[in-house]
């Protein structure tokens, strides 16, 4: 049976909190296989020593990139730390990462809380 897939995104100020909740759940994390956008897919996987496929930044087009995965059936749930006090530049890209994640149902943790909820389910 193939390993399910968490896809890990973190906005700029999020990414040490992404960071720090990686490291607290590594050995659990490691069950699945990971992948997340650039900056913190990289950061995560210094941090945990886990392996963790990159993506492009988010800005760049991550989003998309995990959002076509996730419509291809290839993403089993999302951990989206996202900051909701700063304006991001490409919100219409999280928007659009948000609102496929409905419409394929998969779960998307957008704070600490839902993500153990997720990792403590899947």
């Amino acid at each position: 049976m193939a390993k399910k897939v968490i896809a890990l995104i973190a906005h700029d100020n999020k990414k040490d909190e992404m960071v720090a909740w990686a490291a607290r759940n590594a050995q659990k994390l490691s069950t699945f296989e990971l992948c997340g956008t650039g900056t913190t897919s990289r950061r995560v996987a210094e941090a945990t020593g886990l392996k963790v496929r990159g993506f492009l930044s988010g800005p760049l087009g991550g989003d998309q990139q995990i959002g076509a995965h996730v419509a291809e059936g290839a993403i089993d749930a999302i951990v989206f730390l996202c900051d909701p006090l700063t304006a991001q530049p490409h919100d219409p890209d999280v928007r659009a990462l948000l609102r496929i994640a409905v419409v394929y149902d998969v779960p998307i943790a957008t704070n600490i809380s839902t993500a153990d909820c997720i990792l403590n389910n899947l």
